[in-house]
This record gives structure tokens, sequence and C-alpha cells, in this order.
């Protein structure tokens, strides 16, 4: 890692402690450190919340970006993240709430939803690039509305308990000790992740020349969706499905630390948990000013999910149509 890239990834760490620290230190009740030990440890989960998610996502779409080279690939645009919260209202329609089981469903559903995409869009073992993308699409759509559709069967449908969670929310109620293991699956898969960098970097090339410099593409691309697969169905678990979080990121990261994995992959993560810890802190200031006597309506804590997605969704368009421009623009290049 040359001297750049270590200054910039080190200046993302500092950047997301602090928004760390100021998540913290931001409450419904105002700035400083509360003197209630219980408002200061529903501050502590929370921010620690947002900073596992924001990284598991944003490592989760470098791995697909690199593996599937395409750079619109993302656990959202893929599907997983519809298929995990598919597999988790699955097993809670079926009775299995509370058992344990939620966290099996949610990677049944992703790991389904991430196979029927590669498999769908595979035309004489190739990739299509455009095919993944509106599969992977009709896919996230498809398990979302049955999503929806399990949900009517709950009682009172499930609005109390699924509503907000379906749009992605940041709980204050996670238990530690699942937090802490979803943060060591998280630091396992980025250390994982960054120890494949050189392979990461032959799989974006054709999988004949990947072949012949020694990666195993079809073997690199199973680790890695296995990696991808249990970090979305983690985030998923706990805090509903989180959209745009892996597609930004990735790219912020490699603008400022280049294309090489190993240290794209820390860069994002960093980029991802400072993404989504400055979302839930957007979500806490905008609460406290909408309950203040000067706004209008008073809206109670935003889902993180709409503050990404207001934020990812304009970038995702904005590459979409870069893309077609580079497409239509490629015949005349050469004439």
């Amino acid at each position: 890692m040359n001297r750049r890239s270590a200054i910039v990834i080190a200046c993302l760490g500092v950047g997301a402690t602090l928004l760390f620290a100021v998540r913290v230190l931001v409450g419904p009740l105002g700035f400083g450190v509360p003197a209630d030990s219980v408002i200061r440890e529903l501050r502590l989960l929370s921010a620690c919340s947002a900073a596992v998610i924001g990284a598991a996502l944003a490592a989760s779409g470098t791995l697909l970006q690199a593996t599937l080279r395409n750079p619109l690939a993302s656990p959202w645009v893929l599907g997983l993240t519809s298929g995990a919260s598919l597999g988790v209202v699955t097993v809670i329609v079926a009775g299995g709430s509370g058992t344990g089981l939620e966290s099996v469903g949610a990677m049944v559903g992703a790991f389904t939803a991430l196979g029927l995409v590669y498999s769908l869009a595979r035309r004489r073992g190739l990739l299509d690039p455009v095919a993944l993308l509106l599969i992977g699409v009709m896919i996230s759509v498809c398990f979302g509305a049955l999503t929806m559709l399990l949900q009517q069967f709950l009682p009172d449908r499930g609005l109390a308990r699924f509503s907000r969670w379906m749009l992605g929310t940041v709980s204050e109620q996670t238990p530690w000790p699942v937090l802490g293991g979803m943060g060591f699956l998280t630091l396992l898969g980025v250390l994982v992740a960054m120890a494949l960098g050189r392979q990461l970097d032959a799989a974006t090339l054709p999988d004949d020349e990947a072949r012949s410099v020694g990666v195993n593409p079809d073997r690199l691309r199973a680790v890695c969706f296995g990696i991808a697969g249990v970090l979305t169905a983690g985030t998923v678990l706990l805090a509903g499905p989180i959209g745009f979080v892996g597609l930004v990121s990735p790219h912020i990261a490699r603008l400022l630390v280049g294309a090489t994995h190993r240290r794209l992959v820390l860069a994002s993560a960093l980029v991802g948990a400072g993404f989504v810890i400055a979302s839930d802190l957007a979500s806490v200031c905008i609460s406290i000013w909408t309950a203040s006597s000067d706004a209008v309506i008073a809206t109670g804590r935003i889902p993180v999910g709409i503050l990404t997605a207001l934020i990812g969704a304009p970038v995702f368009i904005g590459m979409l149509l870069s893309g077609m421009r580079r497409r239509l623009a490629g015949p005349t290049e050469g004439i």
C-alpha cells in the first residue's frame, strides 16, 4: 500500500470515528453525554449497529462488483437484501420467531436470490452485464412483493413490527451478543477479502485471462458470494433491508484509493460505516428539528433506509446513464 492510500484510509478511519462519537453525543434530549446510563447504552448500540451494517454492506458490494465485473452490482441491486428479508418473514410466518431460525432464513433467502440472478444472467457460460442488472432488479422487486404478501398473514398484518423494519431501521435494542457476533463476521469478511486482494484484481479480467495468472474464477466467486451472502443476511437481521450502501461506497472508495482491492475493500468498509452512521445521525437530527415548535409536522425517527435511498438512487441513475453513453459512443470511436 502506497503512502497516499495509507493516508486516505487513515483519514477515512478518523472521519468514521468522529461521526461515531458525534452520533453517541446526539440524541432526542439534545447534545452531550447523557447522565442516564441506559440512554448512553442505547446511543452506543445505535452507533455500533450503524457502523457494522455500513461496513458489511460496503464490503459485500465491493466483492460482488469485482467477481461479477459489473460496477453496478450490489446486495440491493442483485436481490440479496430482498431475498434475506423474504427469508426472515417466511420463518416468522411459519412460527419460527424467537427460535434463532431467522438467521437461517435470511441466509437461505440471500443465497437463493444470488443463485437465481447468477444462473439466469449467464449466456453460454458468460455473464451478460445488462441481463444481470435487469434480472437482479426484477428478483428484488418480486421478493419484496412476496415479503409484503406474507406480511398480510401476520397478526395485525405485521404492521406494528415490520412497517419500519422493511424501510431499513437501525435499532437501539439489538442485544450486544448479536451485534458482537455480526461485528466479528464483518471484520472476518473484510480481512479475508483483503487477503484475496490480488486474486480479486485478477478477477476483474476475463475468466481465461484470470486462469492464465493462476486464479480460479469459479472458486473465488463461490468464496466471495458466500461472504457477501452471510454479511448481507446479517445486516437484514439487524436493521432490515437498507439499499444503495453497497453500491455507492465502493465507488467513492475507488475514487479515493484506486482499484487495487486489498486497499479498496478496507476503504469501502470505512466509507460504508461512515455513510450509515451519518444517515442515522441525520435521522436523529431531523427528528429533533421536527419535534420543535418551529416545525410543521413531527415525523419521529426517519428510517435510515429512506435516507440512503435518497442519496443512492440518483447516484445509481447517474451511473446507468454514464454506462449507456459509453456503450453508445463505443462503436463510433473506432470509425
